[in-house]
């Protein structure tokens, strides 16, 4: 289980775009890393255009936005045009980012029990430290709160 003032886990992780995207190329940089469980979904969508409405907030703190979820490439496209969502979503199809950082949790819904990603934001200072943690996030509100803990 990861702790604020934890080294964050390293990854590499493959882009919308097609672009290998890692931690330690982003030293000197804020980074909030979140986890969402599915492109085009009502909550994930409104936690994405959150971000994306305050990307300019996040910017002015030097910070990086990168949404992550099991979907493919392809997805992430679609999700991203759709939306025009100015920050990237890194696929994770063999969670092995969400395992890394503790998100990938055994769900339930409609008394059926699947493994999933569990809703959760990172905020990564410029050493790659986590300086804080939002768990089981509720989506509304949820943008001020990070970029609170950005200044």
């Amino acid at each position: 289980m990861l702790n604020v003032g934890d080294r964050a886990p390293e990854f590499a992780g493959m882009s919308d775009e097609g672009k290998q995207i890692r931690l330690k190329d982003l030293k000197g940089k804020k980074v909030v890393l979140y986890f969402y469980p599915k492109d085009n979904t009502s909550g994930c969508t409104k936690q994405a255009c959150a971000f994306r409405d305050d990307i300019s907030e996040y910017e002015k703190q030097k910070a990086v936005v990168l949404g992550v979820s099991l979907d493919n490439k392809k997805s992430h496209q679609n999700f991203k045009t759709k939306f025009t969502l100015p920050f990237t979503l890194l696929c994770d199809e063999d969670a092995t980012l969400s395992k890394a950082y503790g998100v990938y949790k055994q769900k339930s819904m409609y008394g059926r029990t699947y493994w999933g990603i569990e809703r959760t934001t990172f905020v990564i200072d410029e050493e790659g430290k986590i300086k804080a943690i939002f768990p089981k996030v509720k989506v509304d509100d949820h943008s001020p709160a990070v970029l609170a803990t950005l200044q």
